[in-house]
């Protein structure tokens, strides 16, 4: 894994148009720098793909994973972490967004409490 990248954060992503802008503004915006942002696209049929690319082409840190067969939210997550660069990994959900901070707040409590796993309540 790259040294440079601490978090990889993976968002499966299957006919979430509707939601889908807003998720992955509040993951390029995050306030943590050194994160890699991959987008599984689970052969989506509706516009989400043109709006991965869209952030793709804003963020060089944007990686796109463009199935052509849909199979599923696992298969989806274990695509992202076959192609995962960084020290952990984050799932969010593509109908989901985080706070600009969630990233730093949570890379800190690993460190001070030296923890392999956070789950958010």
């Amino acid at each position: 894994m790259s040294s440079s990248v601490e978090i990889s954060i993976i968002v499966p992503i299957y006919n979430v148009d509707p939601y889908l802008y807003q998720c992955l503004e509040s993951i390029v915006k995050q306030t943590k720098k050194n994160i890699a942002r991959i987008l599984v696209n689970d052969a989506s049929t509706d516009h989400s793909l043109h709006i991965c690319e869209y952030f793709r082409k804003n963020d060089v840190r944007v990686i796109i994973i463009n199935k052509k067969k849909n199979e599923g939210l696992v298969s989806a997550r274990i695509t992202g972490i076959q192609h995962s660069t960084g020290n952990y990994v984050m799932y969010v959900d593509a109908d989901d967004w985080i706070s600009i901070d969630y990233l730093e707040r949570m890379y800190s409590i690993v460190k001070k409490y030296n923890v392999e796993a956070i789950i958010p309540s």
